[in-house]
């Protein structure tokens, strides 16, 4: 059979098991290098990753899976991102066990027939040039919920449970302590060491799975207050074996994951750590997962092979108070970064999430301002680079074309799909 005859410029995407033309450049890519160009239109690499710009897209629940397996609804929702220009479109929390998810509709990852499903999403992506990560986890205490649309006055349940009738598995909720999130959630049991072992496996078992579907990264979610941030915790963790008590026991299980999960994956395959920089209960006095906690941890990190370290905050008591401002997570990641480059571990990355809604802040926070000087921001002077990476979630769901709109305002040609080049902005075009 001889090949097919395309047109210049038509060639079909590599590898991509439907066609579409291949998208070269990458969609979000600056097309005109000759002067400066912001950092956040420059590539950023991470191992054999390279990204085009500094845009992820943070992982975000949908609660719209089936037993665990993605579907349609995914596809076009996470290939969406990819089409428009986002370098790296990251999954959502992905149990790495069944009685791990957030709510009965969630993704999972602990069986091959889950591997088919986020692999169709993974060829799109590809398929448009831009990279594909999953973010594994275990909610924890934090387990057997009900999706958002199904909780208060709209649900015929109690509280945020998800009974039994409802898919849920309240009676097999796991916590480091047997101390439940709020009187709301559902009751957890104290894990015993054979189940941390276990868990540990899981977690091993599903970056394998993640690597046959294609993933270019993985991220490891230890932040809001799911399991892996229950056991860092001095709040939520009371044991008395060696994952409990001092930093080095509670930080012991989430060390133990990073390294199963480093073990399995490719060296090439960056690996990247979400995890919340405080609790916010400092107010209260008593021992609580801090900032000061948190650059300790950081500073562990290159050692166990992780590359970015993404910091968010929160999630992980209902008694959190947060003075809540656009950079309240932001100056944190800033923080984190600064001490690693004080001791010289410069070589891990940082990722800023939260509130990042225009493309003014998205620039500040990653801007090398040694190359271009000092920046000024909604009226923030000598502002420093924050982070390398900038990630979000309901600013996509807004704006799926947040790259495109960014670059736009600030004046970088990129490119865009070939399908939709015509559409594109007038030079200078105020939006």
């Amino acid at each position: 059979m001889s090949a097919k005859k395309v047109a210049p410029g038509s060639a079909p995407a590599p590898g991509a098991p439907f066609y579409t033309p291949v998208q070269e450049p990458p969609v979000g890519t600056a097309l005109d290098t000759s002067g400066p160009v912001p950092t956040l239109f420059t590539p950023l690499k991470l191992r054999s990753l390279t990204l085009q710009n500094r845009f992820a897209v943070s992982p975000m629940c949908m609660y719209s899976a089936d037993d665990g397996h993605l579907t349609d609804f995914h596809l076009i929702h996470l290939g969406a991102f990819a089409l428009r220009g986002v370098a790296l479109t990251i999954v959502e929390a992905t149990s790495v066990t069944p009685n791990g998810r957030i709510s009965p509709e969630d993704s999972g990852l602990w069986t091959d027939s889950q591997i088919a499903p986020l692999k169709r999403i993974v060829d799109f992506i590809h398929s448009q040039g831009q990279k594909a990560g999953i973010q594994l986890g275990h909610a924890g205490r934090k387990a057997s919920t009900l999706s958002p649309w199904n909780r208060g006055s709209r649900s015929p349940y109690k509280d945020e449970i998800a009974p039994v009738e409802a898919g849920g598995w309240p009676d097999n909720v796991w916590a480091p302590s047997a101390i439940p999130f709020s009187p709301k959630y559902p009751h957890p049991k104290e894990m015993t060491v054979e189940q941390i072992d276990g868990l540990v496996e899981s977690f091993q078992q599903a970056a394998e799975r993640a690597v046959k579907a294609g993933f270019d990264t993985i991220e490891i979610h230890g932040a809001h207050g799911y399991l892996l941030t229950e056991f860092l915790s001095p709040q939520s963790n009371k044991r008395t074996d060696r994952y409990g008590g001092s930093f080095e026991n509670r930080t012991r299980l989430l060390i133990d994951v990073i390294k199963a999960v480093r073990g399995v994956i490719p060296e090439s395959m960056p690996l990247l750590l979400r995890v919340s920089s405080t609790e916010w209960m400092e107010y209260t006095g008593e021992p609580s997962w801090d900032v000061p906690e948190t650059i300790r941890l950081a500073k562990l990190l290159p050692d166990l092979g992780v590359d970015l370290l993404d910091v968010s905050s929160g999630g992980n008591s209902s008694a959190q108070k947060i003075t809540v401002s656009p950079y309240y997570q932001v100056d944190i990641a800033g923080q984190v970064r600064d001490a690693l480059r004080a001791e010289g571990e410069g070589g891990m990355l940082i990722g800023a999430v939260g509130m990042i809604t225009s493309a003014e802040m998205a620039r500040a926070i990653v801007q090398d301002n040694e190359e271009e000087g000092m920046v000024e921001v909604e009226g923030e002077h000598g502002q420093k680079t924050k982070a390398d990476l900038v990630l979000l979630a309901r600013q996509f769901l807004r704006e799926p074309e947040f790259v495109l709109r960014t670059a736009q305002k600030l004046g970088v040609s990129v490119s865009w799909p070939k399908q939709y080049g015509r559409a594109g902005w007038p030079k200078d075009e105020e939006l």
